[in-house]
């Protein structure tokens, strides 16, 4: 099977690159030189309709798996013609190039889309709309806040903030106000493999485990046995949504709890040096 991973540059995308690569045949794409992650990866700009075009059709993948998008709230809000270039044309883009060549989409898009304030939720939301014009068949993911490891570059993702505070060896200050759920990337992988062996398509599901966790308590749970001291501080009470897993369980795929998720985040920092592409 044959796939083409656009966005695999990024931190979602790397990870799940690392953890299909040995499974399919796999090509990732970038869109900058800088920070880029691997010698084989493809340049790709998404907003360029002629260009997504021409790599599509030389590849000729069965599957494409988009994770190509700006996941920043604010950059979204400062930028908002940017933002509705790149979530949203840019995936209108894709799905029209896929099915000129009958390619399958599965698209990774966001919890964040309840929350229709910001212009990054409306933007892939409408993303959303389009990917099911996919006309051989689609898949849609909504992670919440994701951690885990994966080998892109460092940035200031709030799962970079966790690493950076044990490799400090410092206490850190989280938010104990706002609540959401926790995404394990690693979960995102495993229900990516179940679909693509199972061919389970046209669907959308939520990738979360239950309870709702401030920051704080999610830093606490990865950092105490890294005894790093972790404190409480007041943030402000945001947009939040609980997602359910019943339509990871109607469809038989994969689901973790919330320890699970942390014990699997903890074991991968300790083993971090094997998430090299």
């Amino acid at each position: 099977m044959k796939i083409l991973m656009i966005g695999a540059n990024s931190y979602v995308g790397a990870r799940l690159y690392f953890d299909l690569k040995d499974k399919y045949e796999l090509i990732g794409t970038y869109f900058s030189d800088k920070n880029k992650l691997s010698d084989t990866f493809v340049q790709l700009d998404i907003t360029n309709k002629e260009q997504v075009e021409q790599t599509i059709n030389k590849i000729k993948p069965e599957i494409i798996i988009h994770v190509a998008s700006n996941a920043s709230s604010k950059w979204c809000n400062e930028n908002p013609e940017a933002a509705e270039r790149l979530n949203v044309d840019g995936t209108r883009n894709i799905v029209e190039s896929a099915n000129k060549i009958s390619a399958k989409v599965l698209y990774i898009s966001t919890t964040a889309i309840y929350n229709k304030d910001t212009k990054y939720a409306t933007t892939k939301l409408d993303a959303e709309e389009i990917i099911k014009d996919t006309k051989t068949g689609w898949f849609i993911l909504r992670p919440s806040l994701v951690y885990g490891y994966s080998p892109h570059i460092p940035s200031d993702r709030p799962f970079d903030r966790i690493l950076k505070n044990i490799d400090q060896g410092i206490k850190a200050e989280y938010d104990n106000v706002q609540k959401t759920q926790l995404t394990w990337i690693g979960h995102i992988s495993e229900v990516i493999s179940e679909v693509l062996k199972r061919n389970i398509w046209n669907e959308t599901v939520v990738v979360v485990s239950l309870g709702m966790k401030s920051r704080y308590d999610m830093a606490k749970d990865i950092l105490t046995p890294f005894n790093i001291e972790v404190l409480p501080k007041d943030g402000e009470k945001g947009a939040t949504y609980e997602g359910s897993t019943k339509e990871l369980e109607r469809l038989g795929l994969p689901t973790h709890t919330y320890e699970e998720i942390i014990q699997n985040i903890i074991s991968e920092i300790r083993d971090r040096g094997k998430y090299v592409l």
